[in-house]
């Protein structure tokens, strides 16, 4: 491929990241970056908060890291948000297009995107225009305009480096490789908290059941996701636009210990792997400090506690969302967007107990099969796949809901 590697390869990062600018900070990834941050005085310097509405939260993060301007996105939590803040010197702002402008004005060194879903997508744009490195927790972005983000890092000094830690873990093994050299990459998936169950059993599963992921730590939505294994299909997009690889180089393999996070095959017949536990700060402290790898006091792993690692092939039927995500990936166009947008509103019915388990791949499949396609898409027009498909999503969830 013509194209600059935008992302990982043969560039020089400063030696040490300073000014940071969390967007998302409430959230799971968010919180745990503040862990991350907190354990290194002096090395960092907290600019910028932001959250989707939770104030409260929002507003012991800013007293606490005392950074330049926090941006809660609720417009009617503004007013509470100040109040809690005066006496301070912090700036506040609310609204989303507050949350680029001060992005894109903001002194941060490093934007670490952690909100959730679609949302990310434009502050990741204000991101790069304005040049930041970026460390990227939302697989939402490359997901619905990856092509688009893609062209505009090829001409900026934005670079991207991953926080999910099967991207992070192939990112680690690819570092001073040739992309040449790759044959194919192997994402690993925990399975969730359904991998045993039968598949028949799966129609009456409970919300507490699927929040009970076995391994890891995370946020409601991607918890759904990873129990349907959306997440899964998600990270297969992301990293054919992170690594610049056709959808049949990526393969997912089931995983349950959850150590070992990806591997890298080569063209010699050899393979690289990164180990380690189950738990975010590592690929986060990895995304901070990159090319540096800071010594921690995260926990370690023992082998002794694993004598063994299972690895298994998906199933495709049971989990049908991993293969619309491969369909979506291969069509290529405004399809992904088509895919996530109509994933997040099945998982926002399932969670308020709208629609089964497995109804999801139905919403998503029906949303796909139902809007025009466009092969190349502007961000405009990917705006309005987004808004259409949310519509056509949210219809036919009403339609589900009538036929209980």
């Amino acid at each position: 491929m013509t194209r600059k590697n935008i992302f990982f390869f043969n560039y020089l990062l400063p030696d040490m990241l300073e000014k940071i600018a969390l967007l998302g900070s409430t959230g799971s990834i968010g919180t745990q970056t503040l862990d991350v941050i907190s354990r290194y005085p002096g090395k960092f310097q907290v600019e910028i908060l932001t959250a989707a509405s939770n104030t409260d939260l929002l507003t012991r993060q800013a007293r606490q890291f005392m950074p330049s301007s926090v941006v809660i996105n609720d417009k009617t939590k503004y007013r509470r948000l100040k109040e809690n803040l005066s006496g301070t010197a912090i700036k506040i702002y609310a609204g989303e297009e507050s949350l680029e402008q001060v992005v894109s004005e903001s002194d941060a060194e490093t934007v670490l995107t952690a909100i959730v879903g679609y949302s990310g997508l434009r502050p990741t744009i204000a991101a790069i225009k304005a040049g930041k490195k970026i460390a990227l927790a939302n697989k939402e972005t490359l997901v619905v305009a990856g092509e688009i983000i893609s062209k505009m890092l090829s001409v900026s000094a934005s670079r991207i480096l991953p926080v999910d830690s099967e991207h992070s873990a192939i990112f680690q093994c690819l570092t001073g490789e040739e992309k040449k050299t790759i044959e194919k990459i192997t994402l690993t998936a925990s399975g969730g908290p359904f991998l045993n169950l039968p598949a028949d059993k799966l129609e009456n599963v409970t919300k507490g059941e699927a929040l009970n992921h076995p391994n890891w730590t995370m946020g409601d939505k991607i918890t759904i996701d990873s129990a349907s294994m959306m997440n899964k299909g998600l990270e297969v997009i992301e990293a054919k636009w992170l690594f610049d690889l056709e959808p049949d180089q990526i393969e997912v393999l089931i995983h349950p210990q959850s150590i070992i996070h990806s591997f890298v095959h080569f063209s010699d017949g050899s393979v690289k792997a990164q180990l380690g536990l189950p738990d975010m700060r590592l690929p986060i402290l990895y995304a901070l400090t990159f090319p540096d790898r800071y010594t921690s006091e995260l926990p370690r792993l023992d082998f002794k506690n694993y004598p063994s690692f299972t690895f298994f092939q998906p199933d495709m039927k049971k989990f049908p969302n991993l293969q619309l995500a491969y369909n979506a990936l291969r069509k290529g166009g405004n399809m992904p967007c088509i895919l996530n947008a109509a994933n997040e509103r099945a998982v926002s019915a399932f969670l308020k107990r709208q629609i089964a388990f497995t109804q999801m791949p139905d919403v998503i499949e029906y949303t796909m099969g139902n809007i025009i396609y466009i092969a190349g898409p502007d961000l405009s027009a990917l705006e309005e796949t987004d808004r259409l498909a949310r519509e056509i999503a949210d219809n036919y969830i009403t339609k589900l809901q009538k036929r209980k």
